[in-house]
């Protein structure tokens, strides 16, 4: 079996790199943007050079392969510095897919994996409710929208080529070496920094790598996969208060949780410009992943505590001066 990778240096396509080289009788090709950083589990592994641009030629892409992961994007970013951040989102997630997934369609390839995102559902969910694999979407931003616009060109081109598709939905990633407001979190707990938030009471889905990696893999080859839309997540959603009581025991670290009222919160973050931040932590985003399990058989093998211990581990070897 042949697999491709795009974004095999990335935080997603490193540990599915690690998975899958241990894979027996599985060749691995990493698409990287530049000469890879020849370290670990990528030393041996067999490259394509190339950005994710509209016009990139991909005329050295392995024919006949059995499938593309396509981890690779223009990434979702709190404060964008583009003119135009729909436009450029675009330009990457949309029409650079697509152009990679054409030329690999006319290569031969069998199945396109596309990581794609839960906000293509929408921004958050109310009261018990779970956003599900096929509702209607609602991306509320431009990184949501261009991966929207992606999955139907996608959808397109599966149609007309007989390509697989299939599309994996995720909620935040977390695993070890993970970066943004994960790892700066970990850091206010580490430093024992008093939060504002325990009278936060929502409730928000997480996938953690190697569950996200585990499925990723089950839809390589399994058949009812085909042409289908996933949500992932760890089956457990916890809110922001005890998220930070559990990432705290992984660190083996106190927390200090200040009950501040959500509408204080509120007030105080849109004086200051944080009004997107505050929401992330506020609101409540729950995937439903009844159709993942029942489809494929697949259920997260590795539970939250798990997850979490394995990426405090990782963040204060990497923390500890």
């Amino acid at each position: 079996m042949r697999l491709l990778i795009s974004g095999a240096s990335g935080f997603v396509g490193s540990a599915l790199v690690s998975r899958l080289v241990r894979r027996p009788n599985t060749e691995v090709v990493g698409i990287f943007r530049g000469p890879p950083n020849r370290s670990g589990d990528s030393f041996n592994l067999a490259a394509l050079i190339g950005n994710l641009d509209p016009d990139q030629d991909w005329s050295g892409m392995p024919r006949n392969s059995d499938a593309l992961i396509h981890a690779a994007a223009r990434v979702h970013v709190m404060k964008d510095a583009a003119t135009d951040p729909l436009a450029e989102y675009r330009r990457v997630n949309v029409d650079g897919t697509l152009n990679l997934a054409r030329q690999a369609a006319a290569a031969g390839l069998r199945r396109f994996i596309f990581i794609s995102t839960l906000k293509v559902n929408g921004e958050a969910t109310e009261a018990e409710r779970r956003f599900s694999a096929d509702d209607a979407p609602a991306p509320p931003d431009p990184y949501s929208v261009s991966k929207w616009e992606a999955e139907q060109g996608l959808r397109e081109l599966a149609l007309r080529t007989g390509m697989e598709v299939v599309v994996i939905r995720p909620p935040l990633v977390y695993g070890p070496g993970v970066k943004g407001n994960f790892q700066e979190m970990a850091h206010w707990l580490k430093r024992g920094i008093p939060l504002p938030l325990g009278a936060i009471r929502n409730q928000r889905s997480m996938v953690n790598m190697d569950n996200l990696v585990d499925l990723i893999v089950t839809c390589i080859d399994h058949p009812a996969a085909a042409n289908q839309t996933f949500l992932a997540s760890d089956g457990e959603d916890l809110s922001t208060p005890d998220l930070l009581r559990r990432t705290a025991a992984a660190l083996g670290k106190p927390v200090r949780l200040i009950s501040v009222p959500v509408w204080l919160l509120q007030t105080g973050a849109a004086a200051v410009g944080k009004t997107e931040a505050i929401q992330r932590l506020c609101e409540s985003l729950r995937a439903d992943i009844t159709k993942t399990r029942r489809m494929l058989n697949w259920s997260p093998a590795t539970s939250v505590e798990e997850g979490l211990k394995r990426t405090a581990e990782r963040f204060l070897r990497e923390t500890r001066n």
